[in-house]
């Protein structure tokens, strides 16, 4: 079995991290468009009211996926990715020598 594992370059690029937030900042404008009612019978100041804030919002939206998902990517150790995950990611790590007991060894007998 190869072990060709993806780096964090791999898995996410900077087209694809764009790619993402133009996602979501389109889904946020269409979804303020449709609330405020750009797609059902307006006047022409209704319209452009929906059509500024749907940009305003996307603007927003955009940005904030972009900080957002650069942080979480940062916070990634890329050593840590290349690393096999052997036991549970929230427990602490084992006392050196506790490594061949498990939790239900170590609890005490009740009668």
């Amino acid at each position: 079995m190869s072990d060709d594992r993806p780096t964090r370059r791999d898995l996410m690029k900077p087209l694809q991290l764009l790619g993402l937030a133009f996602g979501a900042a389109l889904f946020a404008g269409v979804v303020t468009l449709v609330t405020m009612g750009f797609f059902q019978t307006a006047t022409g100041e209704e319209r452009q009211a929906a059509i500024v804030l749907a940009l305003i919002i996307a603007g927003i939206t955009f940005i904030a996926v972009l900080v957002i998902v650069a942080l979480l990517l940062l916070a990634v150790d890329p050593a840590q990715i290349a690393k096999p995950v052997d036991r549970p990611v929230l427990l602490p790590d084992p006392a050196p020598g506790d490594e061949g007991t498990d939790a239900a060894a170590s609890a005490p007998d009740t009668p």
